[in-house]
This record gives C-alpha cells, sequence and structure tokens, in this order.
C-alpha cells in the first residue's frame, strides 16, 4: 500500500509540473499575442527569446478579449496574426527576427493569402479624410498597402498557389476577394498575370465572368493576354464577359457594356469559338440583350459562323420566346444572315419558333431560308458584314454614292415578320 501511496505522490507532482508548464506557455502566447496586436515591438523582441518565431500560438478563448480568438479553431503564427489585423510594426518586427512569410496555417495559406483574403473593403474615395471614420478608413486602407509592401521587399512568393483544390495564385485571391487596387502592386512584383487555376482560368478571365471593369482594365495594362481561352472549354475572356452581360442578372442590372467594349478595344478576338464552335454572339444571340448583340456587330462579328452542331447565333435567337417577340432585332439578324440556316445537323429547329403562337412566323422564316438571294445581293451582304457599322462611313468616302446607297441601303425584314 505505501508503494502505491508513493507511485501517486510523484503522478501527481508531474502533473502538477506538466500543467505549470502549460500555463506558463498560455501566460507566454497571450503576452505575445497582445504585444502583436499593441505593436509593441520592445516586447516583441523580449518574449521571442523564449518563444521562436516560426511556432504557432495556442491560447484559450478566454486568455484575451480579442474578437479574433474567440472564433479561432486552430492555433496561429505570430507572423499571420500581424498581416491578418495589418499591424505593419509587428510584422517587420517579426520577419527582421526570422519569421518565414512563406508559413502555411492548416488551410494552406500563406501570409500574402491571408492578407489579400483579410484586405479591407473601405470606399476612402475622399481627397483628405475630414472626419474621424473616414480618418480609421484611411488608416486601415494604409496599414494594408504598408503590410503588403513589407511582405514583398521580404521576399514573399507573389506566386505562390493556395494549397487547396482551386490552386489561387494571390492575383487570383484578389480577383475573388475583390482587391483590385493590389493587382497593379503584385504585377509589378513579379506576380504572373497570365497564371492559371486548377480551373485554367487566368485572373482576367475571373475578372471577365464578373464584369469588374476596374480589375480588367489593371490587369490589360499589366500584360494579361485577352485571347488566352481556358484549355477545358475554350472561352475566352470575351465570351465569359457576354455570358454574364447577357444573363437575367446582366439585363436587370444593364452592366458589362463598358467591359466587354473595353476588351474589344484592346484586341479581343470578336469571332474566337470554343470547343463547341460558339462565338460571342452566339451566347449575346441567345441572351437576346439588343445592346451586347450591336455591340459585338460594331465590331465585325461574324453572324454566320456555325457551332459544331450546325447552329447560326440567329438560329440561338430564335431558341427563345422572349427573343423572338423583338421583331426589330430579329429583322436586324436577318438582314446580316446569308446563307439563313433554321435548322442545326440534327435536322432540329429552334425551340422558339416551335411554339403554336409563332407559327405564322416560322413559315415565313422557313420561306426565306428556301428562297436564294442574287448574286449581286450576296456581295452587298458581305460588304457590309465585312466593314460593318463601324467602318461604313469611312467606306462612303471611298465608293461613288450610287454604289454606297444601294449596298447600304435598308431592306426592312420586319414587315414580314408581323
Amino acid at each position: 500500500m505505501g508503494n502505491i501511496t508513493k507511485r501517486g505522490s510523484r503522478d501527481f507532482a508531474a502533473d502538477s509540473a506538466v500543467l505549470l508548464e502549460g500555463s506558463l506557455a498560455t501566460a507566454l502566447h497571450s503576452r505575445l499575442y497582445e504585444a502583436i496586436i499593441k505593436e509593441d515591438c520592445d516586447t516583441i523582441r523580449t518574449l521571442l527569446r523564449n518563444h521562436p518565431v516560426n511556432q504557432p500560438l495556442t491560447l484559450l478563448a478566454s486568455s484575451t478579449g480579442y474578437r479574433f480568438l474567440s472564433q479561432q479553431t486552430q492555433p496561429i503564427f505570430p507572423i499571420h496574426l500581424a498581416a491578418e489585423y495589418r499591424k505593419p510594426q509587428s510584422l517587420l518586427c517579426l520577419l527582421q527576427h526570422g519569421a518565414d512569410p512563406e508559413v502555411r496555417d492548416a488551410q494552406g495559406l500563406t501570409t500574402l493569402h491571408l492578407m489579400l483574403l483579410n484586405w479591407p473593403v473601405t470606399s476612402t474615395t475622399w481627397t483628405k479624410p475630414s472626419t474621424r471614420i473616414q480618418k480609421i478608413l484611411t488608416d486601415i486602407q494604409n496599414n494594408a498597402v504598408l503590410c503588403l509592401r513589407i511582405l514583398c521587399d521580404h521576399g514573399a512568393q507573389v506566386n505562390a498557389r493556395v494549397d487547396n483544390s482551386n490552386k489561387h495564385s494571390p492575383l487570383h485571391l484578389a480577383i475573388t476577394y475583390g482587391t483590385y487596387p493590389v493587382l497593379s502592386f503584385l504585377a509589378q512584383n513579379g506576380a504572373q498575370v497570365n497564371a492559371i487555376n486548377e480551373s485554367s482560368m487566368t485572373p482576367l478571365h475571373m475578372a471577365a465572368d464578373i464584369l469588374n471593369k476596374n480589375m480588367i482594365e489593371t490587369l490589360i495594362a499589366c500584360g494579361a493576354n485577352v485571347n488566352c481561352a481556358i484549355s477545358s472549354t475554350g472561352n475566352t475572356a470575351l465570351k465569359l464577359a457576354v455570358c454574364t452581360a447577357s444573363s437575367k442578372a446582366g439585363r436587370l442590372l444593364a452592366a458589362g457594356v463598358g467591359c466587354i467594349r473595353l476588351l474589344l478595344n484592346h484586341g479581343a478576338q470578336v469571332n474566337a469559338q470554343d470547343h463547341e464552335g460558339q462565338t460571342a454572339l452566339h451566347e449575346a444571340c441567345f441572351g437576346g440583350r439588343e445592346v451586347i448583340i450591336n455591340l459585338l456587330l460594331e465590331f465585325e462579328a461574324n453572324v454566320n459562323i456555325l457551332t459544331r452542331n450546325g447552329e447560326s447565333p440567329i438560329y440561338m435567337y430564335l431558341q427563345r420566346s422572349s427573343n423572338i417577340r423583338d421583331v426589330t432585332l430579329l429583322a436586324r439578324l436577318l438582314y446580316r444572315t446569308y446563307p439563313l440556316r433554321l435548322s442545326n445537323k440534327q435536322g432540329a429547329l429552334p425551340a422558339g419558333i416551335m411554339l403554336p403562337e409563332f407559327h405564322l412566323l416560322r413559315e415565313t422564316l422557313i420561306k426565306l431560308s428556301k428562297k436564294p438571294l442574287t448574286l449581286e445581293a450576296i456581295c452587298k451582304r458581305n460588304i457590309r458584314n465585312v466593314y460593318g457599322e463601324k467602318y461604313k462611313f469611312q467606306l462612303k468616302k471611298l465608293l461613288p454614292a450610287k454604289l454606297w446607297n444601294s449596298i447600304y441601303g435598308i431592306y426592312d425584314f420586319t414587315y414580314l415578320l408581323k
């Protein structure tokens, strides 16, 4: 019995020592955490003598009054803490004492990744902050920029990918989280502007997909390839922008025209085809948004390109009943289309004109598709398609007035469609 008592005493003493050691470690972690938040660099330097700079902090939720750790479920590295809270002096102090900016958390994120994920969303449109709130927001933004500069100056890898299924680069993260002000800074520090993620999308693809004109403009200025195609689909930035702008939300918000024009003005190939053979005009015609269709036609979009399944842009337009009711736009597309192909490779007609309410229109269009044009009419139509609206007045200076009027004389299909 005496031996058992002695062993119990030793175990108790050992457990007490472990508890004491744990309490001291918790106290040390808490003090270091608070010093980083308060940017008390003297205390940080002192505490780093007993805490390795690249060892994570582990704190109890009740050990600090800060909101962050009450939600923290994983240990956090000191450098991550300084970056997430945008504490430039603490960040610099930690880096000077050997903190590794590439150390990753449990989600596979580096310090730079975490900076971008926690970038402040503020609207600092004022020239000089005049109110207390404006000053606070300006300071937050300035601290974020300063932290980013410090990280890059100390060797942060601006092309390091997130270690998860997306494989986003810092530029991809900046697009995802709306931090477009940092795009040019990252590019100037060596970020690959045409890097692809796991879905083979470049930052420009992502910016075009969400119709963010500022991001598109910045990426193009930094050397983004406007005609890079996604390997899995063949979609270009232009096709993605047209798709979003032609969607229901795009129509309701009247969004995307500026983005599409920006891409076209910077050399986006208007007739580029994806893996299914669709062009931006196919997508725009299916959406039926007139301003987008007219913009693509202005930049010489070809109305006669067929998809791999034999579908023309007008075939896509006739798929939806809401499009067909816009007789004026339908007539404009018919005016440019030759030959008029109403069926695809399987012989199927567009779903829209198969509805009973469009019975007469269907019969009219079938007759038009079977009516050949004269050689003269075909030549005039080809000239209109090649020069389009964009160059027709330049052509007017080169051609005799009678010939020009003959080419651009309006043949109204509208009366046939009513």
